[in-house]
């Protein structure tokens, strides 16, 4: 297998609210097939938003159709600085996101905070002084 990640599904209550949340950020929907599924193109990935009942039931997973909860995965986005974690972590919020936890100093030399899409995904906003993002925004672990 190789060492890559294409693509993160989210399964969401609600098709057009999740999709009008991420398009309130600033990102462009492309539909796809009947209208049931949306993608975003990303930087180096791709990120779908699917029926979280229709996602469960092609996984084969049980789903008691209940809000999401902790999972054990947080999905993180990668500031350039500070300033533009608060800015995003505010612009989440303006969207319709929940804040989770407010920016703040963080144990490992950086800044971060967390935020909620509506279907209770959870986002870290996060600037790390010592992963700084390419030219291009993608990340990089640094090597040595």
């Amino acid at each position: 297998m190789d060492q890559r990640l294409t693509m993160i599904t989210l399964g969401v209550r609600d098709l057009a609210r999740a999709r009008k949340f991420y398009e309130a950020l600033g990102w462009n929907a492309r539909p796809e097939g009947d209208g049931n599924i949306v993608f975003f193109q990303l930087l180096g990935l791709v990120l779908g938003l699917y029926p979280r009942a229709a996602l469960a039931e092609d996984a084969q997973l049980p789903d008691d159709g209940t809000s999401a909860r902790f999972g054990g995965i947080a999905i993180a986005y990668n500031a350039r600085g500070k300033a533009e974690v608060d800015s995003v972590l505010k612009e989440a919020v303006a969207a319709g996101a929940t804040l989770l936890k407010p920016a703040q100093e963080v144990f490992w030399g950086g800044y971060s905070g967390y935020f909620a899409d509506p279907d209770g995904h959870p986002w870290e906003v996060a600037f790390n002084p010592h992963w700084p993002l390419e030219s291009d925004g993608s990340l990089r672990l640094p090597t040595g």
